[in-house]
């Protein structure tokens, strides 16, 4: 995640705030709703950090046959990388 988690925090409470002064919605608690809106920012910036987490395990996997075969660390990561952002259809 590049935005720490302070920050996540304060967009959700702006992004609550702004929505309610525009009256683009109406909450009677909006601490509920930027509660959810937080989590739901935490879990959208952390696909990429989980992707990560998958392609190294894949890459420790497999780290004797790259060796073997001479194949490139960084080009491995980006093609598993491709791979699995592919296969769970997510943007990064």
């Amino acid at each position: 995640m590049r935005l720490q988690r302070d920050f996540v925090g304060y967009v959700a409470r702006q992004l609550v705030e702004e929505l309610r002064s525009r009256e683009m919605i109406e909450t009677a608690t909006p601490r509920a709703v930027i509660l959810r809106f937080h989590q739901t920012l935490l879990d959208e910036l952390s696909v990429e950090d989980r992707i990560n987490e998958k392609v190294r395990e894949i890459i420790n996997q497999y780290a004797d046959e790259i060796r073997r075969t001479g194949a490139s660390y960084q080009e491995m990561y980006k093609r598993i990388k491709s791979e699995l952002v592919r296969k769970e259809k997510v943007i990064l």
